[in-house]
């Protein structure tokens, strides 16, 4: 384990929709809008590492990549490395989040991962990312 590491400081998707997916990751996951720039919604999804935001951040697919090199015309899931990305929760809210996300229209994923003690809620966004909500729980065996 590398100690300079400390935490995930950002995960960017690169989205069709920029509303649309602003609505979802607002509306319905809950997230706090804290930035917005042309074609770019910024995300807080909790307080990180000494004074550093995580953040989750919607980048419309026709901007520029990082690396110049790359030549993205499109979003295709072949062609894309993500499987899903997950949020941390409480163990104590996941099955309010289970029946929120699943009353505000959501098919609600669940899995228990035994070797880990975790218990997962997984759900799409618009643009069919997979979103994991995940907990630690100790009587998960």
């Amino acid at each position: 384990m590398n100690p300079a590491i400390k935490g995930l400081g950002e995960t960017v998707l690169r989205v069709r929709d920029l509303d649309k997916m602003k609505g979802f990751y607002s509306n319905i996951i809950g997230l706090e809008l804290i930035k917005e720039l042309p074609k770019v919604a910024l995300f807080k999804i909790a307080e990180g590492y000494g004074g550093h935001t995580q953040v989750l951040g919607l980048f419309a697919q026709e901007l520029p990549t990082a690396f110049a090199k790359d030549n993205i015309s499109s979003i295709e899931p072949a062609c894309s490395s993500l499987h899903h990305f997950a949020l941390e929760i409480s163990s104590d809210d996941y099955l309010a989040e289970k029946s929120r996300l699943e009353k505000a229209g959501c098919e609600v994923i669940t899995a228990q991962h035994n070797w880990c003690h975790w218990k997962s809620l997984y759900v799409k966004d618009p643009e069919q990312n997979v979103l994991e909500l995940v907990c630690y729980d100790s009587a998960a065996l």
